[in-house]
């Protein structure tokens, strides 16, 4: 999800204070100082305003973690290198696979329209779903509206009074599609690119009619159980984040500017299959360079996933199967994707060859980028 965007308006935020702590560096070929800059971004961050910094790298020379700021603004207690968070939109890159994997069994193709396998849910105000592919579901473009954009559910999810009274409400994913279906698509389907979270809860959906099983039991069967992802889950309805884990802190305003709230107790129904999943950033380094080194599909499938679309006004970033290719100031590549859900941003890349990763968080929805951490470690 990019519940920031909804709830800020604009990515161009006001920094504000916030308490710091220390920066810890865990055990590691770099802890005497390889990732120095790195850390530096990380404290650069805090220093800006967000609370607290959590990071894990993975590369050839072993583990490095660091952390910076604070996990729980009331206590003044540090985040972990083992803080499980809500990794938002990340959750996409975990759907895909499942996707191009049931593609690879020859259960499905890239190219069935989405009617083939939900029948009549994607229709009303000019969308159809009978003239939409699940490739243009995974790689944004369909053209089908973002539920998330919609101002009657912002206001109910994302916004004070709106989130307090909502934030333990049960929403199911044909609601959450049959808000988007209240308004106009983007676009024609194949003539442009928007992100929408819709496409997303439909991948899940589609994964369901095609498996008999949930998108949440099949991402659990196919990626966590087999890369042994120990701190990740599909948690569903379960509000609470597993221990280890630290607070989540958002404004819940459409201004960087306020109280700020505690917002981790929430219902991640809102999200379903476009961004609930929680995770740490050690899993994440693990998935992504698993990903990459094509541990989890087949050639043909990987390259479906790593061909990638323009996004217009973002030139160094395009968009693939669930997954972004992302050329940083150096010229390096990394893949991976981002993630924002109410009180967490996070991001998870990979090299190419998947022999260098960096995942981060950040516990707080209004301020902080992880692109200069990333900057900073591959550069």
């Amino acid at each position: 999800m990019r519940v920031r965007a909804t709830l800020v308006g604009s990515t161009a935020l006001l920094l504000t204070a916030a308490l710091a702590g220390p920066a810890v560096a865990a055990s590691g070929s770099h802890s005497g100082g390889g990732h120095s800059a790195t850390r530096e971004a990380i404290e650069a961050a805090v220093e800006a305003g967000v609370p607290g910094v959590t990071a894990t790298a993975r590369d050839t020379h072993g583990t490095w973690s660091t952390t910076a700021g604070v996990g729980d603004l009331r206590t003044g207690g540090h985040r972990s290198a083992a803080d499980r968070y809500r990794v938002g939109s990340i959750t996409k890159t975990f759907v895909a696979t499942v996707l191009l994997q049931l593609e690879a069994e020859g259960r499905l193709s890239l190219d069935d329209k989405v009617d083939r396998w939900l029948p009549g849910v994607v229709r009303g105000h000019g969308h159809d779903g009978r003239h939409i592919t699940v490739r243009r579901l995974l790689n944004h473009t369909s053209g089908i509206y973002d539920y998330t954009s919609d101002d009657d559910f912002a206001r109910a999810h994302f916004l004070k009074d709106g989130f307090f009274r909502h934030r333990y409400d049960t929403l199911t994913p044909g609601a959450l599609v049959a808000i988007a279906m209240r308004h106009e698509p983007e676009f024609a389907p194949g003539t442009s690119w928007s992100y929408s979270n819709t496409n997303y809860v439909l991948a899940g959906m589609v994964i369901e009619k095609v498996t008999g099983r949930s998108y949440a039991t099949e991402i659990t069967r196919r990626v966590i159980d087999p890369l042994h992802l120990t701190a990740t889950s599909v948690p569903g309805t379960r509000v609470t984040v597993p221990r280890p884990s630290n607070r989540a802190y958002s404004k819940l305003a459409e201004t960087a500017t306020g109280p700020t709230y505690d917002v981790t107790a929430l219902n991640p129904s809102l999200a379903s299959s476009a961004g609930e999943m929680i995770s740490d950033s050690a899993d994440l380094d693990r998935f992504y360079s698993a990903l990459l080194r094509g541990k989890l599909l087949p050639a043909h499938q990987l390259k479906e996933m790593k061909t990638t679309v323009k996004i217009d006004g973002v030139p160094n970033v395009r968009y693939g199967l669930g997954l972004m290719d992302t050329t940083l100031t150096c010229g390096v590549h990394v893949w991976g994707h981002d993630g924002g859900i109410h009180g967490s941003t996070s991001s998870a890349v990979t090299t190419a060859d998947g022999r260098h990763s960096l995942a981060l968080n950040f516990n707080a929805d209004w301020t902080g980028e992880p692109a200069p951490v990333i900057e900073k470690e591959f550069c």
